[in-house]
This record gives C-alpha cells, structure tokens and sequence, in this order.
C-alpha cells in the first residue's frame, strides 16, 4: 500500500521557519519526482515545488523562491521541506505528492498524494 505521510506543520508567527517532511513507503521512492503543493482555505491547489528523481534537480513557484528548500534523502525514503522568512499568505494545508514526469507536479498530474500538515503563519 503506497502512503505518503506529512508531518512538521503547525502556528509560526510571520517571519518564522518550520520544516516539513513526508514519509514515504509502499513504492520505490528514488525513482519518483515528488513535490509540495498546498491549499489555502476557500483556494485551490498551488504548486510549491518539484525536486526530482536521479539528478535532484528543483524548481520553485515565484511566491516561495529563495525562501522555501525542497530536498530529499531516498535513504530515508522522505521527502522535505525548509520554509523560511514565513508570510500569512504562506497558510494553508501542505500535501506531498509524488509523479514519474518532473513537469507533472506544476501540472497536478500526480501519481500519489499525502493527507497533509496544516501550516499557519499569524502573529
């Protein structure tokens, strides 16, 4: 059975930092692209960042460039994410997803997705 369990959420005043992880398990998770999305409430779902498989390769919205680091450890089989310099526009719940194609996570075309964290950045 694939899961994908997200953890590390919670409420950071703006400008704070969390890290996010998702656990992997039930597929061969190196050989997978996985990525971050999110959805603040009463919105759909953004795309945050994909890292990819083999070569680590990344790619970030405009809205978390330099503030966000997608990274991975395959030995772990887990996926994170290092949020810093938070805004409250950052709120929102954070799913983990994974996908063959490295373009298919802005896409949303996912092959698997986590429950998700709930993150909330308010003073």
């Amino acid at each position: 059975e694939v899961q994908l369990v997200e953890s590390g959420g919670g409420l950071v005043q703006p400008g704070g930092s969390l890290r996010l992880s998702c656990a992997a398990s039930g597929f061969t998770f190196s050989t997978y692209a996985m990525s971050w999305v999110r959805q603040a409430p009463g919105k759909g779902l953004q795309w945050v960042s994909t890292i990819n498989s083999g070569d680590n390769s990344t790619d970030y919205a405009n809205s978390v460039k330099g503030r966000f680091t997608i990274s991975r450890d395959n030995a772990k089989n887990t996926l994170y994410l290092q949020m810093n310099s938070l805004k409250p526009e950052d709120t929102a719940v954070y799913y983990c997803a994974s996908h063959r194609n490295f373009y298919y996570g802005l896409r949303g075309r996912f092959d698997y997705r986590g429950q998700g964290t709930q993150v909330t950045v308010s003073s």
